[in-house]
């Protein structure tokens, strides 16, 4: 699949690039996008919540007061869960919610939700350049050609491009990232894809060495 390149300025340059099918036109495997998904959104929980439990909290472990004949209801110790004070029943703990994907299988998410965007037509290819210095005017205008400027947009380079990062740091809606960081989030979270000449081959180069995952239903 052929597109046109888009230079800065919003004007075809004549060139097209080609978007593989194994990666861009590919039917998607909505089973293994959730798995991605899920597995990254666990990698950002901290894990660090923590209650204290009957044996943690202050105070002796002494019975209140007598089982009988006091004409209250039995007691236990004033650590106890149903006491004001006392230890939380099966409190949080510390733990480690991450789990992983074998690469296959990353790689077929990224294949899955580039390819429903593709098939939106929300995909566009720029060539590569660069901005000499942050400027965030200049990034809306490139937005603005586009008509994506209200829209959140997922902007790939092909290398580390500084100026570029610091360009899109007072726009909530703008995402911009070297290629071979961006994930499966990233992609589906973005209305709209603008993707670098070279973040497009880098696309095509790599994520077509895994074959397509079968799981079981």
């Amino acid at each position: 699949m052929d597109v046109a390149i888009y230079q800065e300025d919003g004007v075809e340059s004549g060139e097209t690039a080609t978007l593989d099918a194994t990666v861009f036109d590919i039917e998607p495997n909505d089973h293994v996008l959730w798995l991605d998904v899920k597995r990254i959104q666990a990698h950002q929980r901290q894990g660090t919540s923590k209650t204290k439990e009957r044996s943690e909290v202050r105070g002796s472990g002494r019975k209140l007061y007598r089982q009988k004949g006091t004409g209250n209801a039995r007691v236990g110790d004033a650590q106890s869960p149903i006491r004001r004070g006392g230890g939380r029943a099966h409190g949080a703990r510390p733990r480690d919610y991450t789990h992983d994907l074998n690469q296959k299988e990353k790689k077929l998410a990224r294949r899955s939700a580039l390819s429903y965007k593709a098939a939106a037509d929300r995909v566009w290819v720029l060539e590569d350049f660069s901005f000499d210095r942050p400027s965030t005017r200049d990034l809306v205008d490139i937005l603005d050609l586009f008509d994506l400027a209200d829209d959140d947009v997922l902007l790939a380079t092909t290398e580390v491009e500084r100026a570029l990062y610091r360009s899109a740091g007072n726009l909530s809606n703008v995402n911009v990232q070297e290629v071979n960081s961006i994930n499966t989030v990233d992609i589906l979270d973005a209305d709209a894809l603008l993707l670098q000449k070279g973040a497009v081959e880098w696309l095509n180069t790599v994520l077509t060495t895994a074959p397509t995952v079968e799981l079981a239903a």
